[in-house]
């Protein structure tokens, strides 16, 4: 008697709870990733694009006159930035190291 009121008594909390008594279970995956170090201390690429843009302005500098020569300046300096900058990231990417690691995580089903 005490054992179907005990299984009745889990049934009903079950019911109003939302509980489910399946056990859960998990499988390991993993994946390979490349990973690539840079080996450089200037990751942000500071100097190219500082020198970059310094270059731009004077090439900028020399074009025109009046407010066209301020704005070829200008021009100059944010265009030889951003070449600057992608300059010294090629030049970043091929001296890096690549390498693969294996990734694991837990999933469930």
């Amino acid at each position: 008697m005490k054992t179907r009121a005990i299984t009745s008594l889990a049934i009903i909390l079950a019911t109003f709870t939302g509980a489910t008594f399946a056990q859960t279970q998990t499988r390991t995956v993993c994946e390979d990733v490349p990973v690539k170090q840079v080996n450089s201390s200037d990751t942000h690429r500071v100097a190219g694009t500082a020198i970059g843009a310094v270059a731009g302005g004077v090439l900028g500098n020399q074009v025109g006159g009046g407010k066209g020569k301020t704005l070829a300046t200008v021009g100059g300096a944010v265009a030889g930035g951003v070449v600057g900058n992608q300059v010294q990231k090629s030049h970043q990417d091929k001296n890096a190291t690549y390498t693969t690691e294996r990734r694991c995580h837990q999933e469930q089903y």
